[in-house]
Parts: structure tokens; C-alpha cells; sequence
């Protein structure tokens, strides 16, 4: 290579399928089921993401901000100069606080809340408390999602489920979008976590894949209703990515050939979306709204 030819990486070498083989974790919300405990860690950007002010001094409120593709877009998000609060189950503490040592590492404020998203009170108070402290709303990530493959497909989701997955993934959308709207202003913007789900629905994730594409739709309906008020409204949908939602939520099968189905042939990390998060809060992407980003690793998403 000259001295004048850039540097490349090959997409399937820029990270290595993780070693998933035999990786189990409780279901989410247990104090085992945190990233400590994965056999390989994912990689959140702790030693490659660099900032260059694009969020400076900015508020920003992560659901489901302490593990997996919420701490990388937590991580990401200080070191371009945004506080930044972080809510997740209780019993996630040992994530949460990982994840706020990443951020004050970056020299920026953490606060975190842990909480049920599934309960309209405590979404508001997880709004109070941000404006409490910090003052208002600058970013909205909407990131926090439950899910659990039944192999059995639509027979096997149980009522008690199909209504945790619909609160968790929708219910604390619309009301975390309800409650925080009113604090925020010109420029502001919301980012919803959708999936490839959305349109390439897997039939052991049906009721996880039917309010992925419930997202989309609200990402468009709301991002035409608040335009003329300044302020936008897109959706990220990630493909397979490497997390502990993945170990905790899908049999053992599933987890030891994540990933390999897609294009690039690999899980991606949440190092590679965190990104994407970072454009559509900043500046650079003022002229976009009502969209879906997808980063899946070359599998499409049409919706």
C-alpha cells in the first residue's frame, strides 16, 4: 500500500463471529442475565469509538441504555459531548453501572434509573427526573425491547407474554414519546430501536417481530405530526447483533449460529450501529426524518 492509498477493512474482518457456542444467560432482568457473564463480551466501542463534539453539551434519554446496543450508543453519545440518562430493568445494575462509568469516562454526566417501562407512571417519572436534573430532552432513544423465541411459534406465545412484549416494545414507546415531547424543542429528535424483524419476520419471534413493524409505522406518523414543531423522528432496525438479549432469550441452537445467515456471514456488534444513533441526533442528518436505518449485515429491510 503506498503512502497515498487510505487505508480499508473488510466488513467480514472487522469483527470475528463471536464464540456463541453454548452461551446461555437467565432471562433479562436477573441479576445474571448482564454482560459479565457472557463468554464473550460484545464490543461496545470502548477502545475504537472517537468523538468529535457532534452532541456537545446535548440531553440525552436512553431506554434499555445500559447493555448491548444501548451502552455502545450511551458510550457513544458522551464522548460526543451529551449527558446522558440511562433506564433499565432493576436487578441490571452491575450493566447500568458499567455503562455510567463509560459515560463519566468520557468526562460527561450519567444518570441512571432503573425501572419497569412497562408501567405508565414510571415513564413519567423517568421524564420528571430527567428534567429535574438536567433540564430538558435534547435526544430521545426509545431502545429498550423484550423478546422470547417460541419454537412453537404462535401457539406457544402465552397471553402473559404477548403482553410483555407489546408494553415493553410499544406501550413505553408511545408513552415515553407522549411525556417527553412536551420538554423538548427545535432541533430536538426521538430514535426508535426497530429490527430487520420488522419486515423479515422469524416465526419463533412473532409477537417481537409484529411491534418491530408497529415501530416503524409510529416512527413515520409521529415524525409528520412534530416536523412543523423542529423536531425529528427516525428508526434504526439492527440486524443480528451480538448482545445479552440474545443468550437470555433464544435456545441454545439459535444462539450458536447467530448471525451466520446474514450476507457478511457474522453477528454484527454494537460498536457498528452506535453510529448510525450518532448521525441521526446530530446535525448532519437535519434533513432527515420519517426514516429507517437498517444495519443488518446485508439482509434487507423493505418496509
Amino acid at each position: 500500500m503506498s503512502q497515498h492509498e487510505p487505508e480499508t477493512t473488510d466488513p467480514h474482518a472487522q469483527h470475528q463471529q463471536p464464540d456463541t457456542e453454548g452461551e446461555q444467560l437467565p432471562d433479562p432482568g436477573s441479576e445474571e442475565s448482564v454482560t459479565g457473564r457472557m463468554g464473550e463480551e460484545p464490543d461496545h466501542g470502548e477502545q475504537s469509538y472517537r468523538g468529535s463534539g457532534k452532541l456537545a453539551d446535548r440531553v440525552a434519554l436512553i431506554t434499555g441504555g445500559d447493555s448491548g446496543i444501548g451502552r455502545a450508543v450511551a458510550l457513544a453519545f458522551a464522548r460526543e459531548g451529551a449527558d446522558v440518562v440511562i433506564t433499565y430493568l432493576p436487578g441490571e445494575d452491575e450493566d447500568g453501572r458499567r455503562t455510567a462509568d463509560l459515560v463519566e469516562g468520557a468526562g460527561r454526566r450519567a444518570v441512571l434509573v432503573p425501572g419497569d417501562l412497562t408501567s405508565e407512571d414510571f415513564c413519567q417519572e423517568l421524564v420528571d427526573r430527567t428534567v429535574a436534573e438536567l433540564g430538558r430532552i435534547d435526544v430521545l432513544v426509545n431502545n429498550a425491547a423484550y423478546q422470547m423465541a417460541q419454537p412453537g411459534s404462535l401457539a406457544d406465545i402465552t397471553t402473559e407474554q404477548l403482553d410483555r412484549v407489546m408494553r415493553t416494545n410499544l406501550y413505553a414507546l408511545f408513552w415515553m414519546c407522549q411525556k417527553s415531547l412536551p420538554h423538548m424543542g427545535p432541533g430536538a429528535c426521538i430514535i426508535n430501536t426497530s429490527s430487520v424483524q420488522s419486515s423479515s419476520p422469524s416465526p419463533e419471534l412473532l409477537d417481537y417481530a409484529t411491534t418491530k413493524a408497529g415501530i416503524v409505522n409510529f416512527t413515520r406518523g409521529l415524525a409528520q405530526h412534530v416536523a412543523a414543531d423542529g423536531i425529528r423522528v427516525n428508526a434504526v432496525a439492527p440486524g443480528p447483533i451480538w448482545t445479552p438479549l440474545i443468550p437470555s432469550t433464544m435456545p441454545e441452537e439459535k444462539v450458536e449460529s447467530f448471525g451466520e445467515q446474514t450476507p457478511l456471514g457474522r453477528a454484527g456488534q454494537p460498536a457498528e450501529v452506535a453510529p448510525v444513533f450518532v448521525f441521526l441526533a446530530s446535525a448532519e442528518s437535519s434533513y432527515v426524518t420519517g426514516e429507517v436505518i437498517a444495519v443488518t449485515g446485508g439482509q434487507p429491510v423493505t418496509m
